[in-house]
């Protein structure tokens, strides 16, 4: 059994661990609660039965969890320069026994702990050999993460989100863009820019499994308003981000037209 409301309650009582007043933490907060509402609804969108629905909504709260540990301990949400933090998650969950706090009943420990590994936005392929049901709440947790991720980047402290003091110094390299172009995705260990990164989260738009988030983002112009965030000083950059931008929205919206 799923019990979301103590679950809520476990969640407020384990970041009164962590400073809440670095904007990281309270950054990383608002992003997880928010990942476990979209994920609710996107369960609900493909008619789900109720404990799907749940489940959906209880790894929202969970897929993020590493995170606290790994501002506290690096003061970086990049993996490449810390830890990866999704296995930091099943650390402290599955190891540390936090899991058992969340939900008494083992019988999901699987499926959250596989959901949790494979949300990882820089994990480009899905683990194999999973089931339809982990593959469906793998899914559901991979679009709700980079349907929000969408939503901070547009609203959110840009030195907090991309650790630069001033973006529009920062260049798009050509091993980064290159690839972008040519394959719509990117090899994240070989970002090297803060604006490598920047492309990197442009690339989520290709890797969407439901339409529910996908709309979300285009209904509320988020591509649009973090294109329009950034003034990028150097022109090559400029040009370069400008040919990324356009690329994404001509993709979404044709997806989006086309499934109504």
């Amino acid at each position: 059994m799923i019990d979301i409301k103590k679950a809520k309650k476990v969640f407020k009582e384990y970041i009164r661990n962590y400073d809440i007043e670095n904007p990281k933490i309270a950054l990383k907060v608002a992003h997880i609660e928010r990942v476990s509402a979209i994920a609710k609804k996107t369960a609900e969108s493909l008619n789900l039965s109720k404990e799907d629905v749940e489940l959906a909504e209880l790894i929202g709260l969970l897929h993020d969890i590493g995170r606290f540990e790994q501002i506290k301990k690096y003061n970086t949400f990049v993996d490449s320069r810390s830890e990866n933090h999704a296995k930091l998650g099943i650390d402290v969950l599955f190891k540390q026994g936090l899991i058992r706090k969340f939900i008494e009943d083992e019988k999901y420990d699987k499926i959250i702990e596989l959901a949790i590994i494979n949300h990882n936005r820089d994990k480009k392929d899905i683990d194999k050999n999973v089931s339809k049901e982990e593959l469906l709440q793998i899914k559901l947790i991979r679009d709700s993460d980079k349907t929000d991720i969408l939503y901070t980047l547009v609203v959110g402290d840009v030195k907090a989100i991309w650790e630069t003091d001033n973006m529009s110094l920062e260049k798009i390299t050509d091993e980064i863009y290159n690839e972008f172009m040519e394959k719509k995705s990117i090899t994240y260990k070989n970002r090297k820019t803060s604006a490598d990164l920047l492309v990197g989260h442009f690339t989520y738009a290709f890797d969407f499994n439901f339409d529910y988030g996908l709309k979300i983002i285009y209904d509320n112009n988020y591509y649009e308003k973090l294109y329009n965030r950034f003034n990028f000083k150097d022109e090559i950059t400029k040009e370069r981000f400008k040919n990324v931008y356009e690329k994404v929205i001509d993709y979404i919206r044709k997806r989006v037209e086309k499934n109504g």
